[in-house]
């Protein structure tokens, strides 16, 4: 399974339970994720995309938004 905007934007809304979220939305700068859900959203990412993502990856520039999260996603494909 691949990691798409939509199925991270539909699981951060069903899951994390995040109204006004899009491709564009400031996840953590803006206070709208904690550390706590952070982990969980890189454990979907792990499992969505197949690939483990390393400490020195979880930075704002690959996981602020949806769209940075899912580039990320697509640069681990071989």
């Amino acid at each position: 399974m691949s990691l798409t905007t939509e199925k991270l934007v539909t699981y951060l809304k069903e899951t994390l339970h995040l109204d006004d979220v899009d491709a564009q939305t400031e996840l953590f700068s803006s206070g709208m994720l904690d550390s706590v859900a952070m982990m969980n959203v890189i454990g979907f990412v792990e499992e969505t995309a197949r690939f483990e993502v390393h400490p020195a990856d979880v930075t704002l520039e690959n996981f602020d938004t949806v769209e940075r999260i899912v580039q990320l996603a697509e640069s681990q494909k071989a």
